[in-house]
């Protein structure tokens, strides 16, 4: 009997040995970071793959692996991954605005104006609200767009952020994002017919930025008495 109870001791131990071995990230780890040194994200990915499997379902290593596929313009998974992530922590701004840039780039832009909406309410930053609202202009709902760029004209400007506008095939500008907002205002002003307003506030995005040339552009399709459809 006491051989017997050797024996079932060693048998556990050694289990419990190997239970530890399976849940040793530290191989996987030391490749990922040599992968990523490399710039080999598909080794990277795949010894993420296996931390997370050992880690199980709570691994941080998530918000690694939304990381690396966001930066292969991966979308689908990163968007994937990312409502994983916010299923169990709702409260992660950089994984909130990876899953609304995967939605957005990936055309649906319904759901991205509404990850962009949760988003603004947690960083309070312009930016995002000008994102949302960008996205319900491009939506053609105009109110939903209109209260988003109010919005943003109420948050601070940190002075951080540029928009960039194609000129032309060759070219693209770079302004402000307060004058983006001003502008922006005025494009959903003249969508719902408020030519006044809309007059106001692309003289008001010149005023922030000189030589913006789409503001200008709008502004002289109000002076020049062209219709919505006209300036589209």
């Amino acid at each position: 009997m006491k051989k017997y109870y050797i024996t079932l001791g060693a048998l556990l131990a050694f289990m419990s040995f190997y239970a530890q071995e399976q849940k040793d990230t530290s191989l996987e780890k030391q490749i990922m970071r040599q992968a990523l040194a490399y710039g080999d994200s598909d080794i990277a990915t795949n010894s993420i793959y296996a931390i997370i499997a050992k880690e199980g379902a709570n691994s941080t290593y998530k918000d690694s692996l939304a990381y690396i596929y966001y930066g292969a313009r991966n979308f689908s998974s990163c968007f994937m991954v990312c409502t994983d992530i916010l299923s169990k922590d709702s409260d992660k701004q950089d994984i909130l605005e990876m899953q609304a840039i995967s939605l957005e780039s990936l055309g649906v832009l319904d759901k991205a104006a509404q990850s962009y909406a949760k988003l603004t309410v947690k960083s309070n930053s312009n930016f995002h609200a000008y994102k949302m609202a960008n996205l319900y202009y491009g939506l053609a709902k105009y109110k939903e767009s209109l209260m988003a760029i109010t919005k943003a004209e109420e948050l601070k400007d940190t002075g951080k952020f540029n928009v960039s506008y194609s000129i032309n095939k060759n070219h693209s500008q770079q302004v402000p994002l307060k004058a983006a907002i001003a502008n922006l205002k005025g494009l959903v002003q003249f969508a719902m017919n408020d030519n006044t307003a809309a007059k106001a506030s692309f003289e008001r995005a010149i005023s922030l930025h000189g030589d913006f040339v789409f503001a200008k552009e709008n502004l002289q399709a109000i002076i020049d008495g062209k219709t919505f459809e006209e300036k589209k």
